[in-house]
């Protein structure tokens, strides 16, 4: 699971820029967001979009699922729990990697 995790995580890194906003907060907002609802459009959820919020996070989302099933056929053999279980430990290393880890000092900074 961590093996998945970790690829999936490389390929964000690489791909997608909704991870790097300028507050701590909104960064893990982005990140929530966007991967929970990438593990609804996965599950084959029923996707619910009430806010413009919801509307942008289900427009990276539906691009980051087209592109981890057409790179990951791992992917398609899991239940729904592994898939959503991947995608939570991908939070998690996100949060660390960009939040966490951060060395920008202007994440916390709170005058802003």
């Amino acid at each position: 699971m961590q093996d998945r995790a970790a690829e999936v995580t490389k390929l964000i890194q690489e791909r997608c820029l909704w991870q790097f906003h300028s507050r701590a907060w909104d960064r893990e907002e982005n990140i929530n967001g966007v991967l929970n609802m990438a593990a609804q459009i996965l599950t084959g959820e029923k996707v619910v979009l009430e806010t413009l919020i919801d509307r942008g996070f289900y427009a990276d989302a539906k691009i980051l699922s087209a592109d981890l099933e057409i790179r990951f056929s791992w992917l398609n053999s899991m239940e729904n729990s592994q898939k959503k279980a991947v995608l939570e430990y991908v939070k998690a290393m996100l949060i660390d990697i960009v939040i966490t880890k951060s060395k920008n000092g202007e994440l916390h900074y709170s005058l802003y």
